[in-house]
């Protein structure tokens, strides 16, 4: 009995840092009334030093006008494999874009930065629309964008 015990308490400790090990996070980016065409956004990692670490989401499937996500799009090398599976529609003035993923828990309170870029055809460019430290602090208070984003959010 004592056996069967110890072999069930075993698998649970390893069991349970296993579902520990990532956070559904869900990312709400609400758009300003601007009066243009649909917006272009990437929501993508930088880790304490700014260097880009992933690509966490694109709104826009033209990948022709990525470039002009200028911080993604350098990070990312424009790489399909970056964001292949990541990306949806544009998001259009005044919209609201919500995003669930789930992120490793070793990236939060580590130094890693949340970072919006957006473009809008035939207007501004914005690198850093949004940028923003991955805290738990943070989770639940929106911050305001620079450009097109009016308030931004992330929620654990």
């Amino acid at each position: 009995m004592k056996k069967i015990f110890f072999a069930l308490a075993l698998a649970i400790a390893v069991a349970l840092p296993a579902l520990a090990q990532a956070r559904e996070v869900t990312f709400t980016t609400e758009l300003l009334n601007y009066g243009g065409d649909g917006a272009y956004l990437a929501l993508y990692l930088t880790d304490a030093s700014g260097k880009y670490q992933g690509t966490l989401w694109v709104a826009g499937k033209k990948s022709k006008y990525y470039k002009h996500l200028s911080g993604w799009a350098r990070g990312s090398g424009l790489n399909p494999a970056e964001y292949d599976g990541l990306t949806g529609a544009s998001i259009t003035s005044g919209r609201t874009l919500k995003v669930t993923l789930n992120l490793d828990d070793a990236l939060i309170d580590k130094g890693h930065e949340i970072r919006i870029d957006t473009a809008v055809e035939d207007m501004r460019d914005n690198r850093a629309d949004v940028a923003v430290p991955l805290t738990t602090e943070g989770s639940g208070k929106p911050v305001t964008g620079r450009g097109y984003v009016r308030s931004f959010r992330y929620d654990f």
